[in-house]
């Protein structure tokens, strides 16, 4: 079975920092390229950012770049998302995500930010 599971979010500052983990199981971490999305309320869900199974590839979303680093650990079978000056509009659920057919995505995490 395919599990995904998201570290616990949290309540930042504006301008502060936070790093999400992902930790997958139940199938070959290494063979698939892995996103991070996240839903706003009252929003549909985005993309931030991608990596490609190996983890030399990474791309991110306009809104995000610059401010946001994915990287992956196979060996361990783990995403992050270091997230840095994270604003008000930042606040989500975040989701890891498999790219899969259909996609696979874990339960999310809320992540807050606000002063």
């Amino acid at each position: 079975e395919v599990q995904l599971v998201e570290s616990v979010g949290g309540l930042v500052q504006p301008g502060g920092s936070l790093r999400l983990s992902c930790a997958a199981s139940g199938f070959t971490f290494s063979g698939y390229r892995m996103n991070w999305v996240r839903q706003a309320p009252g929003k549909g869900l985005e993309w931030v950012s991608s990596i490609s199974p190996g983890g030399s590839i990474t791309t991110y979303a306009d809104s995000v770049k610059g401010r946001f680093t994915i990287s992956r650990d196979n060996a361990k079978k783990t995403l992050y998302l270091q997230m840095n000056s994270l604003k008000p509009e930042d606040t989500a659920m975040y989701h890891c995500e498999r790219l899969s057919q259909p996609p696979q995505r874990g339960q999310g995490t809320q992540v807050t930010v606000s002063s």
